[in-house]
């Protein structure tokens, strides 16, 4: 499997960011009371959506190769700056007929995903001006 890449692309609509896959196409924006137009979520929700989703995915995948009764997977996450860093709060609720052993297996599973694994492990981003 290749690794993901993303094109960001701002242009006159202030704040206002087309990303690009390769195949998928959507917006990010600042809500307007930052000055954007809120036609899209905000950078952090998207960083947010990346970890909801992952867990979501990972934890249906798992289930459905177990044969579990997990009927749905609600993922609520919150996350809050301050001067000792960053902290993400991830509540999963998991519907379906699952034994007490089987959702802590799942919490397990959960905290494997590997966005989670990105976000808690050591991460160094790159940064240069290209030529256009």
């Amino acid at each position: 499997m290749a690794e993901p890449s993303v094109i960001a692309t701002i242009g006159s609509t202030d704040f206002q960011v087309q990303l690009d896959d390769g195949m998928h196409k959507w917006l990010a924006d600042e809500p307007e009371s930052l000055g954007g137009r809120d036609t899209g979520p905000a950078p952090a929700s998207l960083l947010l959506s990346s970890l909801g989703a992952c867990t979501s995915i990972t934890l249906k995948m798992y289930a459905k190769r177990k044969d579990w009764p997990l009927d749905a997977v609600r993922v609520v996450l919150s996350m809050t700056t301050g001067a000792e860093g960053t902290a993400i709060d991830r509540n999963i609720v998991l519907s379906g007929a699952l034994s007490t052993e089987q959702r802590e297996r799942l919490l397990q599973i959960a905290n494997a995903c590997p966005v989670h694994k990105i976000l808690t492990g050591a991460i160094r981003i790159e940064s240069r001006i290209a030529d256009v």
